[in-house]
């Protein structure tokens, strides 16, 4: 039975949307999945009235949907996949709780986008670790409990880099903090004493926030997460690499994070840098045609003390391994110059995002990688796209190292006319096929959303088995985003 007079006591009724065109805006995204119109939208505010929200979900037997980036979605992860449930709107818990100069640590609410963010830290000498220029309405929390790529591999150590611990209602309605947020202690105590929540692993030696990452709002909801963030640069230079041979590229690559040079250091093919700069479809094209095929962006910081002399040595030695690869570091390529890139990749994007640009859909698919396997990994995707008949021009390519370098982040999207319905479903059978066939190759779907769930755990049985335990312990009535993943 579902009891909404309960849930509006919890959140108010103000709090309960139910007007047809929110719920139509709720019931499918710019992905292929099915649309499922939801039960109604409710707007949480705080833990507590998570929690509630959650507790009165089990009692009710009513699904979850959590989200907290603004629109437009892209993957099917916030879409209902059965009737009756409930999204749970964090969008409005923007709260930047605490910010930690000395340990470059920054507490947030879910609600905090790159864009509030980014002016905040700036006042604290701090600066955040980004996805490629993030669209405005993005949620940090949920970009990095995604796993979205960030653009400087430097500072990526591991897989769950740059989150670290976070505060969540789980599906069975308790509440937990993880890694050192854990304990001993109150937050406000380790505050006291100085220690901040830098630590994802805990308590004991289980990682629980590994747990909920990559997990689409399957096992709770983060009500808090702290994030790494690095010194803001007081200087900075941006270079561009072009190449016909993107081998040439992967090799400098390679060579830059051995030895972890820079910072942003990523790959993309022209009709990619077109999209990121340009304004318009039509200006996206004319830049597309002008560029060169492939160019790598590198990104050098002067921080701290002597700021002009370590870009110095930094660019004297990254224009080495340019050259011994045959490549040079430029300023300018026809079509854009460093500064522009410079300018464009230092702020989110407005609106749609880049890739939405002048009201054109994308369909993307994603994985990883090793840089060392992406050259056969495009030449499969330029044949997919040719069987399809899409203008290689118009396949974005992008190569984010990860890791330190040692492995890489390679998405490929494919820009259609919203309306054309021949170019909906040419693009649809893309993603499909293309997930199997990558998967063939060896791509490892990290981020299985939509159809790339059943590649990844169809071919793994003991992952599936070990999964829908752990679902079983924390989510015990199912009521969190069910139908995705494995459950």
């Amino acid at each position: 039975m579902f009891e909404q007079d309960a849930l509006a006591t919890i959140v108010g009724a103000d709090n309960l949307l139910e007007h047809e065109d929110i719920l139509r805006a709720h019931s499918g995204d710019f992905s292929f999945v099915p649309r499922v119109s939801p039960r109604l939208v409710v707007k949480a505010r705080n833990t507590e009235e998570v929690q509630a929200i959650v507790r009165w979900a089990n009692e009710t037997r009513t699904p979850l949907v959590p989200i907290s980036s603004g629109p437009p979605h892209s993957y099917g992860d916030t879409v209902p996949s059965v009737g009756g449930a409930v999204i749970v709107d964090l969008n409005g818990m923007k709260r930047i709780i605490r910010i930690d100069r000395r340990n470059r640590v920054a507490m947030i609410e879910p609600g905090v986008t790159f864009t509030q963010l980014i002016p905040a830290l700036e006042k604290e000498g701090l600066a955040p670790l980004t996805p490629l220029v993030p669209r405005s309405s993005k949620s940090v929390v949920t970009a990095f409990l995604e796993r979205t790529p960030i653009t400087t591999p430097r500072f990526h150590w591991e897989s769950q880099d740059p989150l670290l611990c976070v505060e969540v209602v789980y599906g069975c309605g308790d509440l937990m903090r993880t890694g050192s947020a854990a304990g001993p202690g109150s937050i406000e105590e380790q505050w006291e004493v100085g220690r901040a929540q830098i630590r994802g692993m805990g308590p004991s030696q289980v990682d629980f926030t590994r747990l909920l990452q990559g997990a689409q709002g399957t096992m709770g909801i983060v009500t808090w997460a702290t994030v790494r963030c690095r010194p803001l640069p007081k200087l900075k230079r941006m270079f561009l690499v072009p190449s016909d041979d993107l081998g040439l590229l992967i090799d400098m690559a390679y060579r830059i994070t051995h030895k972890k040079l820079g910072e942003e250091l990523l790959i993309v093919n022209g009709f990619n840098l077109a999209s990121i700069v340009g304004e318009t479809r039509e200006e996206i094209g004319m830049l597309s045609a002008k560029l060169p095929l492939w160019i790598l962006l590198l990104g050098i910081d002067g921080a701290g003390l002597l700021p002009e002399e370590k870009i110095a040595y930094q660019e004297e030695e990254a224009i080495e391994i340019a050259q011994s690869c045959g490549l040079e570091l430029k300023a300018a390529v026809p079509g854009t110059s460093a500064e522009e890139v410079l300018a464009v990749l230092s702020q989110p994007s407005a609106d749609a995002g880049w890739k939405l640009k002048g009201g054109a859909g994308c369909g993307d698919v994603f994985f990883i990688t090793t840089l060392d396997r992406c050259a056969e990994f495009v030449d499969a995707a330029y044949g997919l796209a040719g069987r399809y008949r899409f203008p290689v021009r118009n396949l974005g390519v992008y190569i984010q190292p990860m890791v330190q370098g040692t492995n890489c982040h390679l998405e490929f999207s494919v820009s259609y006319e919203l309306h054309d319905q021949q170019e909906t479903d040419a693009v649809k059978r893309f993603i499909e096929e293309g997930g199997e066939i990558f998967a063939n190759m060896g791509a490892f779907f990290s981020r299985p959303y939509g159809p790339w769930a059943r590649i990844a755990y169809g071919r793994e049985a003991q992952t599936v088995i070990g999964q829908r335990k752990l679902k079983n312990i924390f989510d015990p009535n199912g009521v969190m985003n069910p139908g995705k993943l494995c459950f």
